[in-house]
């Protein structure tokens, strides 16, 4: 059983350590505050914790926020390595992340297998040089395997169980997954931005607007029956690279879910989707998996099966407006060197009328 969550021991933020979320970006700010969060600072800010490093630490892959796995001098609960996660300025504000702690601290207490935060010093959210990070077990293990039913289905159980959870409740402070903010406004911004070149942006928002028309009119999150679709606390992003996979023979193999940076309230399909791949028939038969798994846990509403690729447009419009927002993080050109390009802006393009036509296609039968 997870120790329960605290946060009424943290202390009060102070000016340069709060995190406020919509804040207007500017691509053009430099340094960006990442420059500041040298290996001392990552060891600094454990030590402040009461962990102390042995000066082993590795950067992880991760680009929204900066995550080190760092070896400790004396194991923490039979722990010899942790995970220091420090997030992104400016994007999410304390009553954010610390609902995402809470929800982690939930799942935890129902033995789902969700790697959660530590709780140090009765929080789970700490302040250090300016950022805010949080810190939790290392836990190691692979993508997991899913052309495998069997994987599949073990999946499939634990989303239902993170899903019942997260049926309970409502988050009160972390935003819903809608059209609005994952391509309305991304649009939006974009275009304000001049990040399109001149000469293929017309063809950008052409195709952008039919594929906002389209979702908008067919309304993917109330299923189109003009009735609201049933939105709960999701994991949010939910795909391989966020589940470790373990031996089943060794003790308690199987999954452990990573990362609810991302966690919102959103249609449950939004944790399924983002795990199936390859053509129709290879993306029905693991879909066929999950639900098998799923279903002994939680119903599953079959009209949400509409909603993938709606979903799969608005994460494409999104991603795009992502990239463009973190170019000033040093990060980001170095690791996505073609965004932005001509070639990149007519490819998108290309997606998004392919993505028009997949909304319209009849979607996914599983029977």
């Amino acid at each position: 059983m997870a120790p329960a969550l605290s946060h009424g021991g943290c202390p009060p933020a102070t000016p340069g350590d709060n995190l406020a979320m919509n804040r207007a970006h500017d691509p053009d700010r430099s340094p960006h505050p990442y420059q500041a969060l040298t290996p001392d600072v990552v060891l600094d800010a454990l030590a402040s914790v009461g962990l102390l490093g042995d000066g082993r630490l590795t950067a992880l892959g991760s680009y929204e926020n900066r995550v080190y796995q760092v070896h400790l001098e004396d194991p923490h609960d039979r722990h010899g390595a942790v995970v220091a996660k420090f997030y992104r300025p400016e994007r999410w504000s304390e009553a954010q992340i610390q609902e995402e702690h809470a929800f982690a601290g939930e799942l935890a207490a129902a033995e789902i297998p969700v790697v959660a935060p530590l709780v140090l010093e009765g929080c789970t959210l700490h302040r250090f040089g300016g950022f805010a990070f949080s810190v939790s077990p290392w836990r190691g293990g692979r993508a997991p395997e899913l052309d495998d039913f069997e994987v599949l289905e073990w999946i499939g159980r634990f989303l239902a169980r993170i899903h019942t959870v997260g049926a309970a409740r409502a988050f009160t402070e972390r935003p819903a997954l809608d059209v609005q903010a994952f391509a309305m406004e991304p649009r939006d911004w974009l275009l304000a931005h001049d990040m399109i070149p001149l000469d293929v942006q017309g063809a950008w928002e052409k195709a952008c607007n039919e594929a906002i028309y389209l979702i908008a009119n067919y309304d993917p999150l109330t299923l189109g029956t003009g009735q609201e679709s049933s939105k709960i606390r999701l994991h949010g992003d939910c795909h391989p690279g966020n589940i470790l996979w373990t031996p089943t023979d060794r003790p308690g193999g199987g999954p452990h879910f990573v990362d609810l940076d991302d966690a919102r309230m959103g249609p449950a399909v939004q944790d399924l989707w983002m795990l199936l791949s390859g053509d129709r028939r290879q993306r029905t038969l693991q879909l066929s998996g999950l639900l098998d798994g799923y279903e002994q846990f939680r119903t599953f509403d079959r009209r949400e099966l509409a909603l993938i690729e709606p979903l799969r447009t608005l994460r494409l419009i999104h991603y795009s407006a992502w990239l463009a927002r973190r170019w000033n993080d040093p990060i980001f050109p170095a690791n996505f060197p073609w965004f932005g390009s001509r070639d990149y802006w007519r490819g998108q393009v290309d997606t998004l009328h392919e993505q028009i036509e997949a909304m319209q296609e009849d979607p996914l039968d599983v029977g």
